[in-house]
């Protein structure tokens, strides 16, 4: 679960993942929404496969990007279980 709780710590990766929620896209596509390099984006595609956030298909040299969203839900529910109050605290 940390390597998800990092890739959600950086505001990039983040945006990628909200492009990601409407439909898969293809790197090119994505890139088009930042104003970073290709390697420091292919940095951040990294990180979030590494998480299990995304998961690339590759058809000739066209990568699409997809939401794994399973995982991006059990990350956000842990995070909301771990705040909420169950019982209280003493």
């Amino acid at each position: 679960m940390n390597l998800v709780y990092k890739a959600l710590s950086d505001p990039t990766r983040r945006k990628i993942l909200a492009l990601l929620r409407g439909r898969a896209m293809t790197a090119g596509e994505i890139a088009k929404h930042f104003e970073v390099t290709k390697p420091t984006l292919s940095r951040h595609f990294a990180v979030l496969r590494e998480a299990d956030l995304i998961h690339g298909d590759k058809r000739g040299t066209v990568i699409t990007y997809h939401l794994h969203v399973t995982v991006l839900e059990e990350a956000l529910s842990s995070l909301i279980d771990l705040f909420q109050m169950k019982g209280g605290v003493k």
